[in-house]
């Protein structure tokens, strides 16, 4: 997850005798500046004294010329996840001092939606079970909860991030940074996870940087597709319109997941859904207009979900349509799905993750 208890890492360094005049940190001193993975390579490369090459992620804190009253100044770190393990969601986040912005692109995948490791653990098992019975309250039963899109914490006083601060006017100015800081920073890597797995692993996974350079316009347009979710219904609903009528699969694709973040069984989305549902060229997308029409409750997705998973042939396309399979099982209102081994294509069926999956849903519908 992307809150404080995961990402902030104590971080201890010594500095032997001999090294002492590459820093000017003085011994036994608290850094208030915050250090990110991405800095420690950098750093090392300063410290052998080579150059870091242009276009490295991260800043060097140690060295020389790096003056301890620079590092303690910086004070924004982003963070980021996609998947863990056969488990997928999209989540981004930025901490600028003490505020905390936490953007949830799927926000109805929930914190809590089953990953087979950490349910081993019984701990797990009885916050699920708890949660079940009804027995625990408000805080703890967000891990269960389809998230909002976009949190704001002050963690100086909510140091276990809580209390969203995202819709108090008070706030209103912290928000609108923090937002636009962090569509700066997907925009700028670009940021190729909005395209889903599957297709990156196609078409993208040779050069990377080389697939981004040439699709920023079209990770833009899926960025502004994506925060339309930020907006009022009746305001952005034509540009959802728009997006499910695109030829652009993925722009179809955020305009599903936008549709299925407001929960709104709106006719003409319906309709869209619908047709997508039985016919998209790409079978993800005939899922995600399934969960949607889930999700409202507006007609079961069994049907349509278990037939692209059926005709999948693809390893990640086909956890991600399980992944939405869970979400409708375990979530609410929760399907009854059939679900059996046969269903997938042979050649995919040892893959970790699909096994994963596939063995759970087996096992508990």
């Amino acid at each position: 997850y992307l809150y404080e208890t995961g990402l902030h890492v104590p971080m201890v360094v010594h500095i032997p005798e001999k090294y002492k005049h590459l820093v000017d940190f003085q011994p036994g001193t608290d850094v208030e500046g915050f250090v990110n993975f991405i800095d420690l390579a950098p750093t090392v490369l300063h410290l052998a004294g080579v150059e870091v090459p242009q276009g490295i992620d991260g800043s060097p804190f140690l060295g020389r010329d790096v003056r301890a009253k620079e590092v303690n100044s910086r004070d924004e770190a982003f963070g980021y996840a996609d998947r863990f393990d056969e488990k997928y969601d999209m989540v981004r986040s930025l901490r600028k001092g003490n505020y905390k912005y936490i953007r949830s692109y799927q926000p109805f995948n929930y914190d809590g939606l089953m990953n087979n490791y950490r349910y081993i653990q019984l701990a797990y098992r009885e916050w699920l079970d708890l949660y079940k019975q009804g027995e625990l309250n408000e805080v703890q039963s967000q891990f269960f909860r389809p998230r909002s899109p976009e949190l704001l914490f002050d963690l100086a006083a909510d140091p276990y991030e809580t209390t969203d601060l995202s819709g108090d006017p008070a706030f209103k100015a912290v928000l609108e940074e923090m937002r636009g800081r962090l569509n700066e920073w997907c925009s700028g890597m670009p940021d190729l996870s909005f395209y889903p797995e599957h297709h990156l692993i196609a078409h993208a996974f040779g050069d990377p940087v080389s697939f981004g350079r040439a699709h920023v316009a079209e990770i833009d347009r899926y960025i502004g597709i994506a925060n339309l979710q930020l907006q009022d219904f009746a305001q952005v609903k034509s540009g959802i319109l728009a997006a499910l009528d695109a030829d652009d699969p993925w722009q179809r694709y955020w305009g599903l997941i936008v549709s299925s973040t407001f929960g709104v069984a709106d006719d003409a989305l319906v309709e869209r859904a619908r047709a997508i549902a039985s016919g998209d060229p790409e079978l993800l997308n005939r899922a995600k207009a399934a969960e949607f029409l889930g999700l409202t409750g507006v007609e079961s997705p069994v049907d349509a979900m278990t037939a692209a998973l059926s005709a999948s042939t693809d390893a990640a396309e086909a956890v991600l349509i399980m992944n939405s399979i869970v979400l409708m099982q375990d979530g609410e209102p929760g399907y009854k799905f059939d679900v059996q081994r046969s269903m997938i294509d042979e050649s995919i069926r040892d893959y970790v993750e699909v096994k994963a999956r596939m063995n759970y849903l087996v096992k508990n519908q």
